[in-house]
């Protein structure tokens, strides 16, 4: 056997993915194989335009919810979502997933969704896209309110990682002794404190203007493209609700938050993603800033093992941000570079309902592994 230092992180966590969801869709009965087990990428329409498809609303992401399932393959559910996480990537995971019960408080357990429970800990589904194991090609995409985890392994090593969601509604919550629950709190944190360190200067070329979005600008897009604009409330979800009460609160929620944002169709424009990163350079920050950037980037791409995200020249990345820069106030910003798009924002809820992604616009679903895969098989 092949000494263990020398094999790839690549390959090793492939690995650890397969062995967990080999066990996991042993467990299953004819009816969740159904939901949880889709072909292969790259070997049916349906099954390919499935795998493109992730939301961080609380609407059905598409395989076997986790509620649905028996305790023992509750776990194994989650030890695969494990294996492909790093410890800290994991915890926030499953912190988010149980801040469902928190926002059902908040909300007065009153919130329905169509559903006899809104806010569901319960809704968190699973779906693997053809065979795991040493060869081929497979994936998985494990995903909920506000989760959203999206794999691919060609070949027995792993070649996507993104799109990658993280968010929290609340985003910081109240604990005994005076404690806060904030699983994304450095995320917020150390973007604050660049943005707040620049001179006026640097500050002028890092701002992009004195308002934040509603959210992410990329949305829950398959891809990425130059003059994307944010996406509207009512079309992040499967589908539109048919049902009258629901269609009016969806778009009632819109309207608020883009009436609360203050944003124009001009301001939508100057934040619309492009090709050519806003924002200011990491060539124009201090050491000092630097350092903050870096820690910036550790904690999105630090939500997969160590190790398994691809490099980043970090004097490619540039920083943007949108909105106050007070603590507590609605706030946007991004970090982009090739083959890197973050985004977060805080805008909801009194500022308190987080979203955060990571892209990768050339690789996301690994859809070029995909293509070099198949020209090496299939040609």
């Amino acid at each position: 056997m092949t000494d263990q230092l020398t094999v790839p992180v690549s390959v090793t966590v492939a690995e650890r993915m397969a062995a967990a969801a080999q066990a996991w869709l042993a467990t299953l009965d004819p009816a969740q194989r159904a939901l949880a087990h889709w072909a292969a990428p790259g070997t049916a329409e349906e099954s390919d335009a499935e795998r493109l498809r992730w939301y961080y609303t609380p609407t059905d992401h598409g395989g076997l919810p986790v509620g649905v399932q028996r305790p023992a393959q509750q776990s194994l559910a989650m030890q695969l979502v494990a294996a492909g996480t790093s410890t800290a990537g994991y915890v926030t995971v499953a912190a988010i997933m149980g801040l469902e019960n928190v926002l059902d408080h908040v909300e007065e357990f009153a919130v329905d969704w169509g559903r006899e429970r809104g806010r569901d800990p319960g809704l968190y589904y699973l779906r693997i896209f053809g065979e795991p194991g040493p060869s081929g090609v497979w994936g998985w995409r494990f995903g909920g309110h506000h989760v959203s985890l999206n794999m691919l392994v060609v070949d027995g090593a792993v070649r996507s990682t993104t799109p990658c969601f993280l968010g929290a509604d609340p985003a910081s919550s109240p604990l005994v002794g005076d404690g806060l629950l904030r699983p994304l709190g450095r995320v917020e944190d150390l973007a604050r404190d660049l943005v707040r360190s620049l001179s006026p200067d640097a500050a002028a070329r890092a701002v992009l203007l004195d308002r934040a979005p509603s959210d992410i600008v990329g949305g829950n897009r398959s891809r990425i493209a130059h003059g994307d604009e944010m996406i509207l409330l009512p079309d992040i979800w499967r589908g539109h609700f048919t049902e009258e009460r629901l269609h009016d609160r969806v778009t009632a929620m819109s309207r608020k938050a883009e009436q609360a944002s203050g944003l124009d169709a001009a301001d939508h424009r100057l934040l619309a993603i492009t090709d050519e990163p806003k924002g200011i350079p990491a060539t124009a920050l201090d050491a000092g800033q630097r350092e903050i950037l870096r820690g910036l980037l550790a904690a999105y791409r630090g939500r997969v093992p160590a190790g398994l995200a691809a490099p980043i020249e970090e004097d490619t990345v540039h920083f943007a941000w949108a909105g106050s820069t007070e603590p507590g106030a609605p706030h946007y910003y991004r970090l982009q570079a090739p083959r890197l798009l973050l985004e977060w924002d805080d805008t909801a809820r009194g500022a308190n309902h987080a979203h955060s992604v990571w892209r990768d616009p050339e690789t996301d679903f690994g859809l070029d592994a995909l293509t070099a895969h198949r020209a090496e098989h299939h040609a």
